[in-house]
């Protein structure tokens, strides 16, 4: 492992191996451009800008090109495979290898952009993105010059050379972290660090659940870490487990108390409470439902242990509206809100959304890619009014409600055409929403199997919910990444 000054020496005088162009590969060249740094080579197969191919950057690797180039460290972005073959090439040549935040913490912490920032980071299956922002929001409402960073805003690279560009320099870095990340970040420790929920995803690329699960908790290495105490699989962690015994926070949707730790964020009374001291109602909060209240107070654990005054928070809460596609109300209709949480593309998500709801009109389907919704219906089921279902997958979901819920309604829609379904599927929920009901497009898959993204089926959602007699809109729709 490298250290800090180690990092920033070969950064600067050594041959440097960028791997991929695109958002973060791009972030580490603005890093490594503002460190002045000499020899940079980039390798991509699908950039026409890249230096070098795969090929020809594993042939450096072995001195084959005939250059005296061999890299002295391998920059990797986060969807290059550990499985990659230039990436284990050049780890069996004792070159190291790390990630977009590894290069960019050991940059901040040799005191290479002055002094080092304040890191909080934020990680999980899901509500990474939601509680990222929820957080930035507390830290800039307590006067910290606060950015977000990672999956999640500017990448850590542009953050950190900002005022190389003439740019203000953020002093608190709030960085939504991967698991492709952190596999790539054997050093990396934030002064503040949470693990939200743990559930499988992204096996394919990690080889199993233990090996992902161990990526994501190495956060809670952090000075201190933040406790998702209503996780079983987060709290059987043995970084957590280990964390009991140190100055940690956590964070629950029920009572704050819990003997072994001092500080806890939870609900009492209706209000999210820190310890015995109220920060803001718990209704209200954007998005509706429960998994808003766990990311409120996820963030509220987060920015206590980073210092931010109580009315910071209750501040940033009042005003915070959650980003597109995340469980956003996008218009009020026959009497029912219709929220459109297209990013649930897993069960798992999926269930976050749905979780402790009722009278909800459940609109699902598209990709499964071979997970099995059985035990998201059992757990929701006694929230479902009535189920609408499209996409590839629709059968399926249809027939575990069926099976699971068989008083449910289920309504199934054909049409494979992405406009022509979503408006069916509108007009079909539309029958059963009543005063106080919730329509929630929670999917729990994909969406490529018609359409171009997450965010064109939520779009189009919100844009039939609000065609509908009577609706009034509650937000714009705004076109963002896909899956």
């Amino acid at each position: 492992m490298l250290s800090p000054n180690e990092a920033v020496d070969i950064m600067r005088t050594q041959s440097v191996l960028v791997a991929g162009l695109g958002v973060a590969g791009r972030g580490v060249m603005a890093m490594l451009d503002a460190l002045n740094a000499r020899n940079v080579v980039v390798v991509d197969d699908h950039a026409p800008d890249a230096d070098v191919t795969v090929a020809e950057a594993i042939a450096r690797l072995d001195g084959l090109d005939g250059t005296d180039t061999r890299p002295a460290v391998v920059i990797t972005s986060p969807g290059w495979s550990s499985r990659s073959e230039l990436l284990v090439a050049a780890a069996d040549k004792g070159i190291p290898v790390i990630g977009d935040i590894e290069a960019a913490w050991l940059a901040d912490q040799a005191g290479a952009f002055g002094a080092p920032r304040q890191w909080l980071a934020v990680t999980g299956t899901n509500g990474k993105t939601t509680t990222t922002a929820m957080l930035t929001a507390m830290m800039v409402a307590d006067g910290r010059a606060a950015q977000s960073v990672g999956n999640i805003g500017t990448s850590p690279g542009v953050a950190l050379s900002a005022e190389h560009r003439g740019e203000p320099r953020a002093d608190v870095l709030v960085a939504e972290v991967s698991s492709f990340q952190l596999h790539w970040a054997p050093t990396f420790t934030p002064d503040v660090g949470c693990v939200l929920n743990l559930a499988e995803d992204h096996l394919d690329w990690h080889g199993s659940f233990r090996a992902y699960v161990e990526d994501k908790a190495k956060v809670l290495t952090a000075r201190y870490p933040v406790l998702a105490l209503d996780d079983p699989t987060v709290m059987n962690l043995p970084t957590a487990r280990s964390a009991l015994s140190s100055n940690c926070w956590a964070y629950t949707t029920g009572e704050p108390v819990a003997s072994e730790i001092d500080h806890v964020v939870g609900v009492r009374d209706g209000m999210l409470t820190y310890n015995s001291t109220p920060l803001a109602s718990a209704e209200g909060i954007s998005p509706p439902g429960p998994a808003g209240v766990a990311d409120a107070a996820a963030s509220a654990a987060m920015a206590t242990a980073a210092g931010a005054r109580p009315e910071s928070i209750a501040a940033a809460l009042s005003t915070f509206t959650v980003q597109a596609h995340r469980g956003q109300v996008v218009s009020h209709a026959g009497g029912a809100e219709w929220i459109d949480n297209s990013k649930a593309t897993n069960p798992h998500a999926a269930a976050a959304a749905l979780r402790g709801q009722s009278n909800v009109v459940w609109v699902a389907g598209g990709q499964l890619k071979g997970a099995s919704v059985a035990d998201l219906v059992s757990e929701i089921k006694d929230g479902l009014k009535a189920v609408v279902v499209l996409g590839v997958d629709r059968a399926i979901v249809a027939d575990e409600v069926r099976r699971h819920a068989p008083e449910v309604p289920v309504e199934v829609v054909s049409d494979t055409d992405p406009v022509s379904a979503m408006r069916a599927v509108v007009a079909r929920a539309a029958r059963y929403a009543a005063d106080g009901d919730r329509v929630i497009l929670a999917p729990a898959a994909a969406s490529l199997d018609m359409y171009t993204g997450m965010s064109q089926r939520g779009d189009l959602f919100a844009e039939f919910a609000n065609a509908l007699p009577n609706a009034q809109p509650t937000t714009q729709p705004t076109a963002e990444g896909g899956e």
